[in-house]
């Protein structure tokens, strides 16, 4: 029995009772059934009696108590207890608790996903990275959890697209084109301008691809230099990026909303809403009216657009593309920004917090024998993408960067993620995956064959209740990891479900000990058990952009 089914159970319950006049309240269409946080009470538990309590007009146990009476006499449910002030712990019977193993079987790459997210078009915007040199270690974390996230959002069915807001308008170019121009002509980097051995690397690439260019006059050659710098700069990220395993649907450029006149369109659209006023030469945006500290200038007193008014653009660009959830990713040092988003997202008419979503990443820091690194090979002050992948490896990268909540800090150790010992996390839920095709191939040999009997009633040992109990958390995980857009759920979910496969494999045996004990139905079932096993692994690691190897 899945939590999935004993949620509809409980609901039947719950519409037999109200027909029966002994409850009046409106069925809930959904209800939370999960695993008990302590060991002995039941294999799920739900608060369903103290959510309908008051409703109901009647204590919650008394509720819990009329439950419990409706839901003992379904099949596969061995025990229901009421216990504290109204919870239902349940107990299911140990054929109807293994039955999840053919389940998850069957179901294979589908099984976890749900449908909460069916009808809903998500855009997220992640990394954006400004195209003035290699991706740093904030806009790699956000690289991996964003795309994990965009996974996880897609198994609840969510139709996401994947955006890269590329920045190729402002002073940052500037800065860039300056930069390279400079070292190109042996000049002492500009005060303002970008350091690291990258920029004498692409200014030498710039002049090598267009000799001459160094001769043009130099408001001329520094727009060479920024044109060219810029394709440079996006295509290394862009192929950094794909290299570990991130692609996006649409890279979305800046200078196309001053080109296109967006921007002009989203004042217009504001003004006709009211949410725009006129002082001091300088048009103004009434985000103070929504939880913003002030008002903010939109068109300067001297005609130039503020930062904001590409902010305005392109927010509305996306609800026209028909976005019902923009949800943008940025670093810690944008926290002060959320607030004029929000209110920006309200003066439009739309919810902040649904319509628009902000979610804020704090800082990454290595540590290499007990010390922080700080040292790049090509940027010479931080630490960028390619420098994390050539220390530990993609796997390794990605599962440290999303198995945290993204609003803390972390420390990151280079050394423990390369070494191959169950204090490695990524190497420990790997291993596990290994060990069951492992377990397969050797079963095999010895003639274990699934498709010969399975009696899911033979797997009464405390480890296999444990195990099927975890495997049949997975959906719920899924589904709050996506609710709480914290892709990191699922990676501490497969550390837990790790721990509880090598329990089991280290107390139950799949195989015969030796070539005279017989092949039964116990092996053949538990062989199910380890598959299913196999199979929740591996879709979890695919949520995280991990691969999950057969061997070790």
């Amino acid at each position: 029995m899945t939590p999935e089914q004993l949620a509809a159970a409980i609901r039947a319950a719950l519409a037999e009772l109200v027909a029966a006049g002994e409850l009046n309240v409106e069925v809930p269409e959904t209800l939370r059934v999960e695993r008990p946080r302590q060991q002995g009470h039941g294999d799920w538990s739900t608060n369903i009696a103290m959510q309908l309590a008051k409703p109901a007009g009647m204590p919650p146990r008394d509720l819990a108590a009329k439950l419990a009476a409706a839901l003992s006499p379904v099949t596969g449910v061995a025990a229901v207890d009421v216990a504290g002030p109204g919870f239902l712990n349940i107990t299911v019977d140990a054929a109807s608790a293994g039955e999840l193993a053919r389940t998850i079987v069957e179901e294979g790459a589908a099984y976890g996903q749900g449908t909460q997210g069916w009808g809903v078009k998500v855009n997220l915007e992640f990394v954006s990275a400004n195209p003035t040199g290699p991706i740093h270690l904030g806009g790699t974390r956000w690289a991996a959890v964003g795309d994990a996230l965009a996974r996880v959002l897609e198994a609840t069915g969510a139709d996401v697209t994947r955006e890269y807001y590329f920045n190729d308008h402002g002073a940052q170019i500037d800065r860039f084109a300056r930069s390279l121009l400079a070292a190109a002509l042996g000049e002492p980097a500009p005060e303002d301008g970008y350091g690291g051995g990258y920029i004498a690397e692409t200014a030498a690439e710039i002049v090598a691809s267009e000799p001459g260019i160094t001769e043009l006059p130099r408001e001329e050659a520094q727009e060479r230099f920024r044109a060219i710098g810029v394709e440079m700069a996006f295509a290394d990220i862009k192929s950094t990026l794909h290299d570990f395993g991130v692609d996006f649907d649409v890279y979305f450029h800046e200078n196309d909303l001053h080109a296109s006149g967006a921007v002009e369109r989203a004042i217009a659209r504001l003004r006709e809403l009211g949410a725009v006023y006129d002082k001091d030469g300088a048009l103004w945006l009434r985000t103070s009216e929504h939880g913003d500290d002030k008002d903010r200038v939109v068109i300067k007193s001297d005609g130039q657009p503020a930062y904001i008014s590409g902010d305005l653009a392109y927010y509305l660009d996306k609800r026209e593309r028909g976005f019902d959830e923009c949800i943008i990713m940025l670093g810690a040092d944008h926290h002060g920004y959320v607030a004029r988003m929000m209110a920006m997202c309200a003066l439009f008419g739309d919810e902040p917090g649904r319509n628009l979503q902000i979610l804020i990443g704090q800082m990454v820091n290595l540590v290499k024998d007990g010390q922080p690194v700080r040292m790049s090979k090509r940027m010479g002050t931080v630490v960028v993408l390619d420098d994390l992948v050539d220390a530990v490896g993609r796997d390794a990268a990605r599962y440290a960067l999303t198995r945290s909540s993204s609003d803390s800090n972390i420390d990151i150790d280079l050394d423990l993620l390369i070494k191959r010992s169950n204090d490695n996390p990524v190497y420990y839920v790997q291993y596990a995956h290994a060990r069951t095709a492992n377990v397969a191939r050797l079963a095999a040999e010895d003639g274990v064959d699934r498709s010969e009997g399975f009696d899911p009633a033979l797997l009464t040992d405390p480890t296999e209740a444990a195990l099927l109990a975890i495997l049949g958390d997975f959906p719920r995980v899924i589904s709050q990891a996506a609710a709480m857009r914290e892709p990191h759920r699922v990676a501490r979910y497969l550390e837990d479900l790790a721990a509880h496969f090598h329990k089991w494999y280290d107390t139950c045996r799949v195989r015969p000990l030796n070539a005279e004990e017989p092949v039964t139905d116990l092996h053949r079932t538990r062989l199910w058990l380890n598959d299913a096993t196999r199979v929740v692994l591996a879709n979890g690691l695919g949520l995280l952009g991990v691969s999950a190897p057969e061997r070790m």
